[in-house]
């Protein structure tokens, strides 16, 4: 099981300062999921924990820093799902899929056997099965994310970073990639750090949260604790209502207002 650990960690791309004096912990096997409005560094500091920016400040993947791993060493640890994933063309879906298996074969051999069962079962976990052999630029939005996600899955990583994972998908496919990845983490023992918009599917999955505004933290903690009126109202210019339901979780429901609120 390996856990991250980063200490005041800060990026600066073109000039800008994206993030300034981010500093987590996230126990093996725990779910953080980073929110925050548009612009606050939430994909930054994903990619900054898998070693794709370069930063300042501190980062370990269980004992060792992504700086001192290769890049095959990386990809055995930390499977990344991006928000943008490029598409490529050529590949069916199986072959895309089978690219998660690409740190655990030799550089002059082929897949195993159990390469192919990792990816076939993916594949149906994640209802790919009928598209198996269609070309990746065939596939519709969500299609490809789920594709996306399979192939992530197949790297076998203690560490998955997700940047909206769900963002292209229906509710009922969203539910079963969130407890797909949910129940694998508690099989296994995953290490999650999720970046989503959604705060109501937030609380429901995550086990702490950290909140960016202009690439700072600004708060910390369960869902119960971050997700408040206050908060999203003074980070998200947004009127909201927390609503408990009855299995104890949350509801972040958006109120009318008749004056647009200004944002911070």
């Amino acid at each position: 099981m390996t856990g991250i650990v980063a200490e005041d960690v800060a990026v600066t791309l073109g000039g800008v300062r994206i993030l300034d004096g981010i500093s987590i912990r996230v126990e093996p096997g725990e779910w953080l999921s980073l929110i925050g409005p548009n612009g606050a560094g939430k994909s930054t500091l994903l990619r900054a924990l898998g070693g794709a920016v370069r930063h300042e400040g501190a980062i370990a993947l269980g004992s060792e820093a992504p700086g001192e791993l290769s890049h095959r060493e990386i990809a055995r640890r930390v499977a990344i799902v991006p928000q943008r994933p490029t598409v490529p063309v050529g590949l069916t879906v199986t072959d895309y899929v089978l690219l998660g298996r690409t740190p655990y074969i030799s550089y002059l051999g082929t897949e195993a056997t159990s390469d192919l069962s990792v990816v076939a079962e993916l594949l149906e976990r994640l209802d790919l099965t009928g598209f198996a052999g269609r070309d990746l630029t065939a596939l519709s939005g969500g299609e490809f994310q789920r594709a996306v996600l399979a192939r992530a899955l197949a790297q076998g990583a203690p560490i998955m970073l997700l940047d909206e994972p769900t963002s292209a998908l229906d509710v009922g496919h969203a539910q079963q990639v969130l407890e797909l990845i949910d129940g694998l983490r508690r099989e296994h023992g995953l290490t999650i750090v999720t970046a989503m918009h959604d705060l109501t599917t937030v609380a429901q999955y995550a086990d702490r949260l950290l909140l960016l505004a202009d690439g700072k933290a600004v708060a910390a903690g369960s869902p119960r604790e971050v997700l408040t009126a206050e908060l999203i109202t003074r980070h998200y210019g947004a009127n909201v209502r927390i609503v408990e339901i009855a299995d104890g979780g949350m509801v972040v429901v958006p109120v009318r207002v008749t004056e647009p609120l200004a944002r911070p």
